[in-house]
């Protein structure tokens, strides 16, 4: 079960401190109004990923006879993450715009979660190969990898909120993109798990 909270709070912190809709909002809500406004987007994913999550169950229950799917899944999951650690890597600040002045704060967070691509083609490419390894061991492991991976998912966005409100810098300083660099590698590391996951599907390796 160790596995998997320290996998799950990996992905949580990757996907926490990447620019992307949710976290853009996250800095300019708490910019625009104060901490406690950004925090309130940092929890839309809470309140919006679980269909997303039993959606993933639900696939993975019909399908999960079939290994070449689950390698081709490990496969694309693994191009998935690439792309992140790619993302990451290139990332030199995150630009902000302010222009909108209206509040709202949690349905914002809401909207922006669930109308961005990221968490469905996380939980589809990434999240499916882990549950359905998890689901081997037992459904705690399940309850581990995913509660880890929304305490930092949110955890982090709160963090940053938090920083951002008292140093409007830190998202174009040295720390950040140095963490972001360091993230970058780890994600590269983590895509090459999930190939070889799929290779072992595929019969090619031993999974």
């Amino acid at each position: 079960m160790i596995d998997y909270l320290s996998t799950g709070a990996f992905l949580g912190l990757a996907a926490g401190f990447a620019p992307g809709p949710l976290l853009v909002l996250v800095i300019a809500e708490t910019l625009r109004y104060n901490i406690k406004a950004g925090i309130k987007v940092a929890l839309a994913p809470i309140l919006t990923d679980l269909p997303i999550i039993l959606g993933t169950v639900f696939i993975l229950t019909k399908l999960s006879q079939f290994k070449t799917f689950l390698g081709c899944i490990c496969v694309l999951g693994g191009l998935f993450v690439s792309y992140l650690g790619y993302e990451s890597l290139k990332t030199c600040g995150v630009e902000m715009d302010l222009a909108e002045s209206s509040s709202q704060s949690i349905r914002k967070g809401i909207v922006a979660n669930a109308l961005s691509p990221s968490p469905y083609l996380f939980w589809l490419s990434v999240g499916a190969p882990i549950m359905f390894k998890a689901l081997k061991a037992d459904l705690w492991a399940v309850t581990a990898f995913i509660a880890s991976f929304y305490a930092f998912l949110v955890g982090s966005k709160i963090f940053l909120a938090l920083v951002v409100g008292r140093s409007r810098s830190f998202l174009k300083g040295r720390v950040y993109i140095g963490i972001m660099r360091i993230l970058g590698l780890l994600l590269f590391f983590f895509a090459s798990l999930l190939w070889r996951e799929g290779l072992g599907y595929f019969g090619f390796l031993k999974s």
